[in-house]
């Protein structure tokens, strides 16, 4: 069978801002983030979720990982020539079972490696349903693109501000845990912020996340993948020109 050539289209931006500078490691200069890309191919591919899963914590938890449907989705990802996938986590899986949710990525990261994929990791995310639980998710409604899918942190983060400090916990766990894993292209560390109408609500999430993940200071880049150029945050967090 004839490969079909995906392209894989990505909308980053690398941003600075000045919180705790002296803790964090500089922005990288576009040389370094030139020399980084150059180590690569073309890289191709889309967002991932098994098909076995509604949401992601559906994927991530324990009675609901799934390898064989990872494994078989990956294998027809790669039949396809594609060798990268954007894979969302979720804090919520994260802060039942700490040290199991990272086995799972590890599990996965190996399948993926199997099949010559690798991955871009995504914490947060301000698209589809506010509010989640865990255990038992929702079944699929047929006919309505993502209907399970969840932001992150959604709207607990405003209903309880002090929910940032476990935030924080997570994501600098798992960037200390990976922070040297070869199969982990970068880190998308907040989808789409401002979307759902949040406007620059999101932009103080998006300035820590930046902020916790300088301080770990992973070998991958760290990115964020944007939603509009309308929202403010954009102009107040330009591209580094370091």
């Amino acid at each position: 069978m004839k490969k079909i050539q995906v392209l894989f289209a990505f909308a980053v931006v690398l941003l600075t801002h000045n919180v705790n500078a002296q803790k964090e490691r500089a922005v990288w200069s576009k040389e370094k983030a030139n020399e980084w890309y150059k180590q690569y191919s073309w890289l191709r591919g889309c967002d991932f979720i098994p098909h076995t899963a509604i949401n992601q914590l559906e994927m991530w938890q324990k009675e609901t990982f799934d390898t064989t449907a990872i494994n078989t989705d990956l294998s027809y990802a790669e039949s396809i020539g594609l060798n990268c996938m954007r894979v969302f986590l979720h804090h919520a899986a994260w802060e039942i079972d700490p040290g199991g949710f990272k086995q799972r990525m590890k599990d996965y990261l190996t399948i993926a490696q199997r099949h010559g994929i690798v991955t871009l990791f995504v914490f947060f995310d301000d698209c589809w349903n506010e509010t989640y639980h865990t255990g038992l998710q929702p079944a699929p409604k047929p006919g309505i693109h993502n209907s399970g899918w969840l932001r992150d942190p959604g709207k607990l983060l405003y209903d309880d501000p002090s929910l940032v400090n476990l935030l924080e916990k997570y994501v600098k766990d798992i960037l200390a845990t990976f922070k040297n894993d070869k199969r982990i292209l970068l880190w998308d560390v907040y989808n789409e912020p401002g979307n759902s109408n949040y406007g620059n609500k999101s932009l103080p999430l998006l300035q820590k996340i930046f902020s916790w993940g300088r301080e770990v200071n992973p070998g991958q880049p760290l990115s964020a993948g944007i939603w509009t150029t309308k929202f403010n945050y954009i102009k107040r967090l330009p591209v580094s020109q370091q």
